[in-house]
């Protein structure tokens, strides 16, 4: 058993069957065994790959959008251009060299801020970008941002932030808990806390005993906290994810350890865990501050700036083999067997802004 196993079953014995919302804030933010904090996740030699990862196209076409929606904000003077959860620091990486291409006045204009909670990220983050670290300012809190109009972005950003998970039981909707078995092993119970009605989505009447719903009040939190910086400074943001556009019932809580799939409860601190974003909620949460909140699919975005067109400039005389890694990355990051369908990418922007692709202002 892990220390942080170990760890969790005390806790549970002292106090009782932890929230699932618990569970994942100690299994990936525990400051002495917690994921993020001792672990390398990012890359082949970690548990999962992102789109910044899989190619810099990711990251360049980011870059254009959020350059698109400076420009379409009035080009205001001395932005803040963010990135929150910069990861390995490749997406800020691919972003300043494409930034420096389009216009070298914007970047030298900018405040570049990289929001970072870990310490250890951060060192990390400092050797990608280079000589670039020099122009950046690290932070860890989204209330300590400079002041100035923000841009931002924050890819895989809310799917690592807790849920809470109720199931269906004969008592009604009941908080799913981690708690322990007869062998003193970690097991879901159910527990005594219940869900108001108006938090269930469409179909839960009829749900089956089992059938398990998620609500994500931290992620929620956060797109309010974000989204009310950008009604008062002016300033748009761009968060790719995977997840749903309605709400919907089901488990997605899911751990990834060496590229596989592995139990939630099994290796607590050794896994990265996650649950699919409800992308309704964030859109309601943008849009209670004032904001124009949108969606599409992660292909649909890429494709819709230009992402062949850059495939094929960036393949233009290389070899076979860089040109069919190339194919492979545009499938990876666009088809709909892959990234394409699974993600979403949501665009907050003031009301009367309008960033291509996407097209309706609402």
């Amino acid at each position: 058993m892990s220390e942080l196993k170990r760890k969790i079953a005390r806790l549970i014995e002292a106090a009782g069957p932890m929230s699932v919302a618990e569970y994942m804030s100690l299994c990936l933010l525990d400051p002495e065994h917690g994921y993020y904090t001792t672990r390398e996740p990012f890359g082949k030699k970690g548990d999962f790959i992102t789109a910044p990862e899989v190619s810099q196209m990711f990251g360049e076409l980011v870059a254009v959008w959020l350059y698109s929606a400076w420009k379409a904000c009035g080009s205001p003077a001395k932005p803040v251009l963010a990135e929150i959860g910069p990861g390995r620091g490749t997406m800020m990486a691919d972003m300043l060299r494409t930034l420096e291409r389009l216009d070298p006045s914007f970047l030298s204009d900018a405040k570049l801020v990289l929001i970072e909670a870990s310490p250890r990220l951060s060192k990390v983050q400092r050797k990608t970008l280079g000589q670039r670290a020099e122009e950046c300012t690290w932070i860890a809190d989204l209330g300590d941002i400079p002041e100035g109009p923000l841009f931002i972005a924050g890819n895989e950003l809310f799917d690592a932030l807790p849920v809470r998970q109720y199931v269906k039981t004969v008592q009604g909707w009941r908080e799913r808990m981690v708690g322990l078995d007869d062998e003193d092993q970690l097991a879901f119970v159910a527990g005594a806390g219940s869900l108001e009605t108006s938090l269930l989505p469409k179909g839960a009447d009829n749900a089956l005993e089992g059938a398990i719903v998620e609500i994500a009040p931290a992620r929620t939190a956060m797109m309010q906290r974000i989204a009310e910086v950008l009604a008062l400074r002016g300033g748009a943001g761009l968060f790719p994810d995977y997840g749903y556009e309605r709400p919907a019932i089901g488990d997605t809580l899911q751990a990834l350890r060496a590229h596989e799939y592995d139990n939630v409860l099994a290796h607590p601190g050794e896994a990265d865990l996650t649950a699919h974003v409800d992308f309704h909620a964030l859109v309601q949460a943008a849009r209670a501050e004032g904001l124009c909140a949108r969606t599409m699919s992660q292909g649909d975005f890429l494709l819709g700036l230009g992402l062949l067109e850059r495939a094929g400039r960036l393949g233009a005389g290389r070899s076979h083999g860089e040109q069919e890694a190339i194919r492979d990355a545009v499938e990876r990051l666009a088809g709909p067997e892959a990234m394409g369908e699974l993600f979403r990418v949501l665009a907050v922007t003031p009301s009367t802004v309008t960033v291509p692709p996407f097209t309706s202002a609402h």
